[in-house]
């Protein structure tokens, strides 16, 4: 691995670390996916070791299978109607704590746990952190039956979207057996708007545009590990 990339693999660890440390007793915590996100479970599994006493839920079947290897007891995402606290990675993040998530493909199974949390974290590199968001595309989960007709809709939203498929070229699948497309805006000047315009569309059952879910971000960076908490005011 290159420097850089060396680099960014501990940044993303800091993060996690850091993230977990608000991690008390008791809590029920929201595991996220992805590579970040991993580091937390790996943290918040040496805590146990530790003698913490807390229980998770799981934001996609990758992150429940980690969980049980690390020992972590988990309950059901259909059991869990309210969160302690839910950490997670992000795609992109800007300074208004307004994020795209979904490049691990369980963005609606994210979304349903950070919006059921008391606390949301967001744990990320540095290089996650962009005075705009848009470079990295926003991704959608459609019902594999409404494909052509959610596809249409999406293009008229100024958007090129692109069906995500795997090394094999077939289709990529959620964990619901949903499909993804990974959705490039020209221009995302109003992630509000484009997040209630997606929203409308049927068929489409979830979108990566995280507005309003995220209250802090730990960011690795060369300097440690910067907190930031989301102006309420």
């Amino acid at each position: 691995m290159a420097r850089n990339g060396l680099h960014t693999e501990s940044w993303k660890r800091a993060s996690a670390e850091a993230a977990v440390a608000e991690v008390a007793d008791g809590m029920l915590v929201g595991l996220g996916t992805g590579t970040t996100a991993a580091f937390a479970i790996a943290a918040l599994a040496r805590r146990l070791g530790e003698g913490l006493r807390c229980r998770g839920v799981a934001t996609s079947l990758r992150t429940a299978d980690s969980a049980r290897a690390a020992r972590i007891p988990l309950l059901t995402l259909e059991e869990v109607a309210e969160v302690d606290l839910c950490i997670d990675g992000v795609d992109e993040i800007d300074a208004e704590f307004r994020a795209i998530k979904g490049a691990g493909g369980a963005m609606l199974r994210e979304k349903i746990v950070a919006s059921a949390a008391r606390r949301m974290i967001a744990i990320a590199d540095a290089s996650k952190a962009v005075a705009r968001l848009g470079a990295r595309p926003v991704p959608v989960e459609a019902l594999p039956s409404a494909r052509a007709y959610v596809e249409r809709q999406l293009a008229r939203l100024d958007c090129t979207p692109i069906l995500r498929r795997n090394d094999a070229g077939a289709p990529v699948t959620t964990d619901q057996g949903n499909l993804i497309f990974d959705c490039h805006f020209a221009a995302l000047d109003d992630p509000a708007g484009t997040a209630t315009r997606l929203s409308f569309i049927p068929g489409m059952l979830g979108h990566g545009l995280f507005l309003s879910e995220i209250d802090a971000l730990y960011l690795g960076t060369a300097d440690g590990v910067v907190r930031t908490e989301r102006n309420i005011a």
